[in-house]
């Protein structure tokens, strides 16, 4: 009968663990009993071995549930000289402890063993206010950018003329060095070139080995026709140039509109207020609204229309980006009240007043009889 301890017990978790779980536990104690965190210490070593050999079974789908049908017979003659030899003094751990660790060395060399650091440049940002009829037909807008260009008299590379950069010798122009300490090899930004895999021995006077200068550039930008507030326009290697001859960045355009005097919009459509005179409210007729396109468009008001009644206009709003189609105009209703009245006009009002039939203001009349009947439940 086997005398070894469950591999389940062994990394310290439930037989239903998953993948991810079996993972984390594994590295946990792999880091604890590590060898290089415990010279000398035989009983490290064999716990080690034992967390490495239980992991190498679980891990693997076909082993765990042989594993889990028939125990540590599943393995006898096949595994009983695992963690013995191979070369490594603490077994062979290849497919498992070094897969545990390729995402740490992974995030400790950027992802790109032995590559060159980039020396791209800057993404800029740049704020641009338009008006509504700019989002409304589109246009092209000149901006200027204060940036970082490549320098002229050393072309972005930041030697001097009749010169040129020269291979680092400490990392043989790759940019990364590597450091063993025990176990581990960790990759490194080089020092004496600082990534670039070059060294400048005659840096360049007007940008002092840099490559790149301060310097206003004039760009031109298409702004889309139905572009919206905070719509983000890229423009791809118009950002600050890289140093050293590294690639440029990329220059970002935020819109902001302007507030309008006659249109709010909401959307893909526009709102607008427009006042009438109570008669024309009382008796019906017709108005002129504009249009953002320059144009008119005639709305028939009913007779009797009240103050906020809103009419909608198909098609007269907003283009949608990139799209045949375009939002609705909304045309709210303000009833205005006169002011600065003739003795005769106030005449008028208070015959018309007496003359006025029941039901001549319903929202009035059934707000009075509201309040009677509040007015009533209250004495």
């Amino acid at each position: 009968m086997s005398t070894k301890r469950c591999y389940y017990e062994t990394l310290e978790v439930t037989k239903g663990a998953d993948g991810s779980v079996l993972k984390s536990a594994y590295r946990k104690l792999a880091m604890q009993f590590h060898p290089d965190k415990n010279p000398g210490d035989a009983s490290a070593e064999t716990k080690f071995k034992e967390i490495n050999e239980a992991y190498d079974v679980l891990k693997d789908d076909q082993k765990r549930a042989a594993y889990d049908r028939m125990g540590h017979a599943a393995f006898d003659g096949s595994m009983g000289g695992r963690g013995q030899g191979g070369g490594s003094p603490f077994g062979d751990f290849s497919g498992s402890f070094g897969d545990v660790f390729e995402d740490i060395f992974s995030q400790m060399m950027g992802g790109q063993r032995g590559a060159k650091r980039s020396n791209r440049g800057q993404d800029l940002r740049y704020n641009l206010e338009i008006t509504l009829e700019d989002a409304f037909s589109g246009r092209s807008a000149e901006i200027k950018v204060p940036t970082q260009v490549a320098c002229e008299p050393c072309h972005g590379s930041g030697a001097e003329a009749g010169s040129a950069p020269e291979t680092c010798p400490t990392c043989n122009g790759h940019g990364r060095v590597r450091a063993t300490q025990g176990f581990f090899t960790v990759e490194r930004t080089c020092g004496p070139c600082r990534g670039t895999g070059k060294i400048i021995r005659n840096p360049c006077k007007a940008c002092r080995g840099v490559g790149v200068v301060q310097k206003e550039r004039n760009l031109s930008v298409d702004i889309p026709s139905g572009v919206e507030e905070g719509t983000r326009i890229r423009l791809s290697g118009e950002g600050a140039a890289g140093a050293n001859g590294g690639p440029n960045g990329d220059l970002y355009i935020f819109l902001a509109l302007k507030e309008h005097a006659i249109f709010q919009r909401d959307g893909h459509d526009l709102h607008c207020r427009a006042p009438v005179s109570f008669v024309t409210a009382a008796l019906g007729g017709s108005i002129e609204v504009p249009t953002l396109d320059g144009g008119r468009a005639k709305v028939a008001i009913p007779e009797g229309t009240q103050p906020g009644r809103q009419f909608r206009l198909k098609a007269k709003g907003m283009p949608v980006l990139r799209s045949g189609q375009r939002g609705d105009l909304y045309v709210e209703i303000a009833v205005e009240t006169p002011v600065k009245l003739s003795k005769r006009q106030k005449e008028l009002l208070r015959e018309f007043e007496g003359v006025s039939p029941a039901g001549c203001q319903p929202e009035a009349e059934g707000f009075i009889a509201r309040l009677k009947d509040f007015w009533k439940g209250e004495a």
